[in-house]
């Protein structure tokens, strides 16, 4: 998570570069042969060729130069109007030649702001290809599958309470209904519905005066999970807590004289561990997870002396994928010995992007930002498959949880988060979506976009994205939901705030800018533009930098900011080492739209904002009513209740009450992928997806990967079988392909600016399979186009013959995986047999004459095919019609 202090926080940047012009660069096509050819004649022509306007082709004795672009129908000297002219005779070439086509258009983006540390955005450009497509595919042979498919629910008596979803680990029997229902929702305790998880943070130990925050102090009777902030890679690539080290807090500290701090002497170790392990025995249903990385721990560790060790962390770990079975190993041994419940994965951040994260770890990150994302769905598949091979054996479910960015300029770096079928629920760090990294005053925590946030304003991004803001947690988590059921997604929120002061314009400082003052020196990673930090008592919970100094960056806990609103200076103040003295007032707001909670102080122009009691209860409605499965808090300490006898707020947990209350009263979570007005079938065809060739984030514009669809069943998928499926409406619901398909959007839950919230969860995208089919074991290539980022695609149904197929690629519940049902046959080469039995339609079904793969058909002449009547758009001979193929020869008329 982007968290604070023990982290030692630096606040980081995304290197500012002014925006390029986009361009698409020609789109260029070499032909290659293996032989010199005699009397230079060109390459000769396929049909399966990738051609453009002047391709030169050889034919029947003759070259041919391409006028137009042709389509695969455009046989060279079939007609005198169609793309070829002739260029005369020529001899025949020696060998037959290959045809490498360049598909990638080279689009230059410019760099978009983050919620994330950042400095000043711009805008991106928003040109689209004018390139027409080919029409032909690749066909690409698989042999090794990239999904497995369902198992047997006889195989694993526990498969009826595997989530939705979720990957299975072939060939184990996961205990998942200890830990899930056999709706696959998790079993939640103290009477929650949904989930109340919160970090419990390893440095509040008491140490120098300061407040502590113990294992005793969490309200155990009114969470679901605690999450241990945090463990690291330790050298040898296994994950650590310095328990080798004396007095370390995990594992060799005590607290003599604190009532519920005695220590339970049959451990052999003592420290928070052994605190932990009492409670939780007395609590059995609340999970105890340790988090492993966080903001200063990602790119390197604390030693036993508390000195940062930059070894390169998750970033070299997932170099290799024996360090990661090392590090896998290891944290099954972890848990195992200290009785945790599973592990959580906070890497920030496996992103593409140049600068992203801890700027301490950028000659890390950036020099393999091209291999991060590739590293991190490495880490989790391994963890999945080694936590439930352990589970097996131990007769108990391990969680595997992550901590997840929100910013959309980060996601854009985080190709389509192929991580989501291993983890058990991700956690969205919806908060630092602003702060002193640069002069936008905005919102730590916004639930909703409110169509002026000023980053988002200032970076041109609401005319580039019509009109969608992405810096709130509403956006992103439609982004998730597009991957995911609505109750593995939790909605993290702030107990602290972040600030600024100095601040010049906006509605009591919320939307103004406070720029740095003049000769001071930004913190690495901002580009010299920062922002003016609050500091002195406006900065309880301050960062220092390498040389001991203070950040400023307005940190404090929520109840610092209601002593400060109260114009109480608290008994704690010097032992934090900040200034005892209050100048202004502070008075608290809250935005009705956006739920953004801040206090402004008008004498000092102080702005600081986090989550009290209105933005919790505004964040509670919104996690019951979108069915997410609850709530994430960083951290515990933040929270507050009154002390009477002192007349001061102090650590408590008024607000985690307020959530128990709010979450214990409300309805189960969502617990499946599609919504209910979408009816998935119950065959499901061994079908999966895989993304691949995605831009660097800063280049993602278009996001523009190409999606392999490949059938691992024995029987093929037709040409003319339709695929539709659903993405998230985190993007605006303009799906399109450069492969000739005529994918296109056929209905969006959302359209126009997301202003007060996304209307709905998903937009469907639907193609027909090309004229080469899908071969059994064979594959096709889309490179699909969208703009904003979304994680996966969800939903798929695969359609034959009007019979309705779910997939493997989604991993569903309850399915029986079946092969194709087509009456169409195949040839050995894999592509539909149009002659064979079932391919031409029957003579009673469709007035038209069946097409024939033999005739001759000029433009407008009507024939019928597998179900449908096509008119011919102009001479044609042997290219069978396909339903939605917009740049074949033939016009689909309708069904008959």
């Amino acid at each position: 998570m982007a968290h604070l202090p023990r982290a030692r926080r630096s606040v980081a940047a995304t290197t500012l570069t002014a925006m390029l012009g986009a361009s698409l660069a020609a789109l260029a096509v070499t032909a290659t042969a293996t032989g010199a050819a005699a009397e230079d004649c060109a390459p000769a022509w396929v049909s399966t060729g990738d051609y453009r306007q002047d391709s030169v082709v050889s034919y029947d004795g003759q070259n041919w130069k391409a006028k137009w672009w042709p389509g695969s129908w455009d046989v060279p000297g079939a007609s005198a109007w169609n793309a070829w002219a002739s260029q005369g005779t020529c001899g025949e070439p020696t060998t037959e030649p290959t045809v490498e086509p360049s598909v990638e258009p080279s689009v230059e983006p410019s760099v978009e702001p983050s919620g994330e540390p950042s400095t000043e955005p711009t805008v991106e450009p928003t040109v689209e290809p004018t390139v027409e497509p080919s029409t032909e595919p690749t066909v690409e042979p698989s042999t090794e599958p990239t999904v497995e498919p369902t198992p047997d629910p006889e195989g694993n008596p526990d498969e009826i309470c595997r989530p939705d979803g979720m990957a299975p680990t072939e060939g184990v029997d996961t205990p998942y209904c200890d830990v899930y229902d056999t709706d696959g929702r998790e079993i939640l305790p103290n009477d929650l519905e949904r989930r109340v998880i919160g970090y419990f943070t390893s440095w509040r130990t008491g140490k120098n005066g300061q407040p502590s925050y113990l294992a005793s102090d969490i309200p155990w009777d009114k969470v679901s999970h605690i999450n241990y902030a945090f463990a690291h890679i330790g050298p040898d690539n296994t994950v650590s807590v310095n328990e080798d080290v004396a007095g370390n807090a995990a594992t060799d500290m005590t607290w003599p004289g604190v009532a519920g701090a005695e220590m339970d002497g049959s451990l052999p170790y003592t420290g928070y561990f052994n605190l932990i392990h009492q409670y939780k025995e007395a609590n059995p249903g609340v999970k105890v997870i340790p988090a492993v990385g966080g903001w200063a721990e990602t790119g390197g560790y604390f030693d036993g002396d508390g000195n940062r060790v930059a070894d390169g962390g998750f970033y070299t770990l997932t170099e290799s994928q024996a360090r990661i079975d090392t590090f896998a190993a290891s944290v099954v041994d972890f848990i195992r010995e200290y009785g945790f419940d599973g592990i959580d994965i906070d890497y920030e951040y496996p992103t593409s992007n140049a600068q992203a994260g801890n700027p301490d770890d950028f000659a890390f990150s950036d020099a393999r930002r091209g291999e991060l994302f590739e590293g991190y769905v490495a880490l989790m598949k391994t963890l999945r498959e080694e936590l439930d091979r352990a589970g097996a054996e131990d007769g108990e479910y391990y969680m595997l949880t992550t901590a997840v960015p929100s910013s959309g300029w980060l996601l854009r770096g985080m190709e389509v988060n192929q991580i989501t079928e291993y983890a058990d629920y991700v956690n969205m760090m919806t908060y630092d979506l602003h702060g002193a990294w640069n002069k936008y005053v905005g919102g730590n925590g916004a639930l909703y976009d409110g169509g002026d946030d000023p980053e988002l304003a200032a970076g041109g991004i609401y005319g580039a994205y019509k009109g969608i803001g992405y810096l709130n947690g509403d956006w992103s988590t439609h982004y998730w939901r597009g991957a995911m059921q609505a109750g593995r997604i939790n909605l993290g929120v702030p107990f602290y705030t972040r600030g600024f002061q100095d601040v010049v314009g906006g509605r009591h400082g919320l939307g103004g800018t406070a720029a740095a003052p003049a000769g001071y020196t930004c913190p690495a990673g901002t580009s010299g533009k920062c922002g003016n930090g609050a500091d002195g008592i406006d900065n309880l919970w301050y960062d220092s930098d390498p040389a001991g100094i203070a950040i400023p960056a307005g940190v404090n806990p929520i109840w610092h900011a209601l002593n400060l609103e109260d114009g109480v200076v608290g008994d704690y103040t010097d032992d934090y080492g900040v200034p005892s003295e209050i100048q202004g007032d502070y008075v608290r707001y809250f935005d009705a739209t956006t739920k953004i909670e801040w206090w402004w102080n008008e004498t000092t122009k102080t702005f600081l904002s986090g989550d009290s009691s209105e933005a919790i209860a505004a964040k509670t409605d919104y996690v019951a009513g979108q069915g997410l499965g609850g709530i994430m808090i960083w951290e515990f300490a933040g929270d507050y209740e009154y002390n009477q006898d002192k007349r001061q707020f102090e650590m408590g947990d008024t607000l985690v009450t307020q959530m128990h209350d709010a979450l214990s009263s409300t309805t189960p979570y969502g617990a499946t992928k599609a919504n209910a007005d979408r009816d998935m079938p119950s065959q499901a065809l061994d079908l999966s997806l895989e993304y691949t060739e995605f831009a660097l984030g800063d280049n993602n514009y278009p996001i523009a990967p190409k999606v392999i669809f490949t059938n691992h069943g024995t029987v093929d998928i037709p040409a003319g079988a339709m695929i539709e499926f659903q993405y998230g409406t985190s993007d605006t619901g303009e799906m399109s392909d450069w492969s000739g398909y005529g994918t296109t959007t056929v209905a969006s839950d959302h359209r126009g600016d997301n202003v007060g919230g996304l209307d709905g969860d998903f937009h469907t995208a639907r193609f027909t399979v090309p004229s080469s089919g899908i071969p059994a074991g064979g594959s096709i290539t889309n490179t699909l186009k969208w703009t904003l980022p979304v994680a996966q695609f969800s939903n798929l149904i695969v359609t034959i013959d009007g019979v309705d197929y779910a997939t493997t690629y989604d991993h569903p519940r309850g399915v029986t995986v079946v092969e194709a049902d087509s009456g169409a046959g195949s040839d050995d080469d894999g592509t539909e047999a149009p002659g064979d039995s079932g391919g031409d339609t029957d003579p009673g079904t469709c007035s038209a004459d069946a097409w024939s793969a033999s005739t001759v058909y000029l433009g407008g002449e009507l024939v019928s095919y597998d179900g449908h009547e096509f008119t011919a758009r102009h001479w044609t001979q042997g290219s069978a019609p396909v339903v939605g193929n917009a740049y074949g020869p033939w016009t689909h008329v309708g069904a008959c």
